[in-house]
């Protein structure tokens, strides 16, 4: 009995190595300031990043042309900032596993985008692209300033400048 109690803790806490911890996806970390754990931002930005890619593409089929040039944007650039986390992750520079799937939400949300057309698309688009990058500066920002890997850092100290034109973008585009 002591051996399968023993067993099913070390197979939590592996599994929960994979999570996000809970002080970060409940956005306690974020309400204080606090750095994500590598592990956390690794799969945060990399999650946010395949988010940003596939609404991008219904947006590049369903959108108006103000929204297809955003989108197409939206998906060069978020192509490239997943294929340079990969590159770190592969050098065995930084550890942890990226997301290469929508997560729940994220899948919720560009589910929901499949079902619009016109005006409600875009409007749906635009308010999910303010959230998710107001979302990525702010992760982007705290682990930049005081996350525990040095070229994890300077990764997300490179793409936060790019990360707010993305957010004011999209805030701009929300007031039209």
């Amino acid at each position: 009995m002591k051996k399968i109690a023993l067993t099913v803790a070390a197979l939590m806490t592996a599994t929960a190595a994979f999570a996000q911890s809970a002080t970060e996806s409940t956005g306690v970390n974020s309400a204080l300031g606090v750095a994500p754990k590598t592990e956390d931002f690794i799969m945060q930005a990399s999650a946010s990043d395949v988010f940003e890619i596939e609404s991008s593409k219904f947006a590049m089929q369903k959108g108006d042309d103000a929204v297809k040039k955003f989108a197409t944007q939206m998906i060069a650039d978020h192509e490239k900032t997943t294929a340079e986390l990969t590159a770190l992750l592969n050098s065995g520079k930084v550890q942890g596993k990226a997301e290469t799937t929508l997560i729940n939400d994220h899948k919720e949300n560009v589910d929901e985008l499949a079902k619009l057309q016109g005006a409600e698309f875009n409007e749906e688009y635009i308010d999910d692209q303010v959230e998710a990058h107001e979302d990525a500066v702010d992760l982007f920002k705290r682990y930049a300033e005081e996350g525990e890997n040095a070229d994890l850092k300077a990764f997300a100290a490179k793409h936060l400048p790019a990360l707010e034109h993305h957010y004011k973008m999209a805030q701009d585009m929300d007031k039209d």
